[in-house]
């Protein structure tokens, strides 16, 4: 990619990302400290479900974060609308392109039918999160609250039971 743009970043803006970090990052948004579109979720949304509902909006529960397993990151800009032209959309379809060459796909495409929203900026190493996401899924079949077992976070009672959906609903090419 620099060889033929040398003039456009590329650049990782995050990667691995531990249990605490993501449980930092989403109780922040739980109790309303980090607003969530600019709301504070505890203020206007009291329903559990539903609050946990809008944080999977933007941001993955722990324990269920691919960033977790140290084969995901995020490119550039966290906002689709950066990819659509300009220099986001030349790293886009260069990424589209040959991603898969070496090794790399994007789990959250558009359309599919539940999950995560789509996330122009977000690439996986596929050969090792395949196996990742099999040891998940088989783990939490067996046990699902086996994710927060040790660890709970706020909103976990609420938001546990949507894991799988989750997790499991990506870009078929990542599985």
């Amino acid at each position: 990619f620099r060889k033929a743009h040398p003039d456009i970043e590329f650049r990782i803006r995050s990667s691995t990302r531990n249990w605490a970090r993501q449980k930092a990052i989403w109780e922040s948004k739980w109790r309303g400290t980090t607003p969530v579109g600019k709301v504070r979720l505890s203020e206007v949304i009291k329903d559990p479900e539903a609050r946990a509902m809008k944080i999977l909006e933007f941001s993955s529960m722990p324990g269920t974060s691919r960033h977790h397993w140290g084969t995901d990151f995020a490119f550039q800009e966290l906002d689709n609308r950066y990819y659509e032209s300009g220099p986001g959309s030349i790293l886009y379809r260069w990424l589209s392109a040959n991603a898969r060459s070496y090794g790399f796909c994007q789990p959250y495409t558009a359309g599919r039918t539940g999950g995560y929203l789509e996330e122009k900026w977000h690439w996986s190493y596929l050969p090792l999160a395949g196996g990742f996401l099999a040891d998940w899924i088989r783990i939490f079949k067996k046990c699902p609250a086996c994710i927060a077992e040790n660890d709970s976070f706020a909103g976990s009672d609420a938001a546990l039971p949507l894991s799988s959906l989750y997790v499991e609903n990506i870009n078929p090419a990542c599985r």
